[in-house]
């Protein structure tokens, strides 16, 4: 709450401060479901892309990656054969998309004007999962998640040119824009520093007290990496030595984040069904705005930073089985043709 001052050259630069200030603070309440994007099929889903550049979202489908045009929210193009797809990463200066299919042990590569596959490469492990394109070297990374390693591709001419090896269940990644690249590893709760020029593993770190890291994202400018954890937690962390500057709490059962460039935002998608708002105020300093309602696991996300939208794909379940001796933990079925993307939208 504003504090009342009764001097009027303190109103004037108290009104001031708040006016600046209110490009990057939100208080609760700032942000709302404004539209639920429904697209047909009852396959799974996984990892969700934006396009900034061309206002496009690529959401992963079971066995498709369907494109939505975000001025009007609908369904322009389907690309199909993408088998147990995981992720999409864009590699806008070469008009290149590429999806890992995990099923297939492959990466689908296809034209961004047109949305026509134009090859589909086997990569060097089993199930690629999250994917990364690195804009320096023009190399795309697949992170093999039942083989513990990542393969490596030269975006321009579509050959797989290395293997790196990691020391774990590598789980999504992040660029830096100078030539590295960063993955969690869900299963040993750290995270690895790789050359993307010479295919190597730098370094890796411990997230501790982060447990089951999953979704990943970085601000290149302040060098701070956010890993979203299984035990309520975001961990940041220094990109360049690997210390822990700080925990976040956020909500159950994170899947991804995604990191709004222009207002300095972190955001959270939880299975639980909320969207945890992170404010990073600096490099030290991060403050939760906001748990915003979103639905049932929604986990994964994706902002777009020129309109600031964030997109999380779910449906609508069945009710869970009972639980038994073999299953204890049952999973709820969805309900035949209820997939959608929420699209959440800061309140102006």
């Amino acid at each position: 709450m504003k504090k009342q001052l009764f001097l009027a050259s303190s109103l004037l630069l108290t009104a001031s401060f708040t006016i600046l200030h209110a490009q990057s603070v939100l208080s609760p309440g700032h942000y709302k479901v404004a539209d639920k994007i429904k697209l047909e099929g009852d396959g799974g889903w996984d990892y969700i892309a934006v396009d900034d550049n061309t206002n496009k979202l690529y959401v992963s489908h079971g066995t498709i990656v369907q494109v939505v045009d975000l001025s009007t929210n609908k369904l322009i193009a389907t690309i199909t054969g993408t088998n147990g797809v995981h992720g999409i990463a864009i590699a806008s200066d070469l008009n290149k998309g590429f999806i890992s299919d995990g099923k297939d042990s492959a990466v689908t590569i296809f034209d961004l004007t047109t949305n026509a596959i134009i090859a589909k490469i086997n990569v060097t492990g089993k199930n690629p999962d999250a994917i990364c394109y690195d804009k320096v070297t023009q190399r795309v990374f697949t992170f093999n998640g039942r083989s513990s390693n990542s393969t490596v591709i030269d975006a321009k001419t579509n050959a797989v040119i290395g293997t790196i090896a990691l020391t774990g269940k590598p789980e999504f990644a992040a660029a830096d824009g100078t030539g590295k690249i960063f993955v969690n590893l869900e299963d040993k709760n750290m995270i690895s520093k790789i050359d993307a020029k010479n295919m190597t593993v730098e370094v890796t770190w411990p997230l501790a007290p982060g447990d089951g890291p999953s979704g990943l994202v970085m601000d290149t400018k302040t060098h701070r990496l956010f890993s979203v954890c299984d035990n309520k937690m975001m961990v940041v962390v220094n990109a360049d030595d690997g210390k822990v500057v700080t925990t976040v709490p956020i909500g159950d059962g994170p899947d991804a984040v995604a990191f709004d460039y222009n207002k300095n935002l972190v955001y959270s998608s939880n299975g639980e069904g909320t969207l945890t708002v992170v404010e990073e105020k600096d490099a030290k300093t991060f403050t939760v705005l906001e748990n915003v309602s979103t639905a049932k696991r929604a986990r994964t996300c994706t902002v777009n930073s020129k309109t600031h939208h964030i997109y999380l794909p779910t449906a609508e379940f069945e009710p869970a089985p009972e639980a038994t001796k073999e299953n204890p933990h049952p999973r709820p079925k969805v309900k035949a043709g209820t997939f959608y993307v929420l699209d959440v939208v800061p309140v102006e």
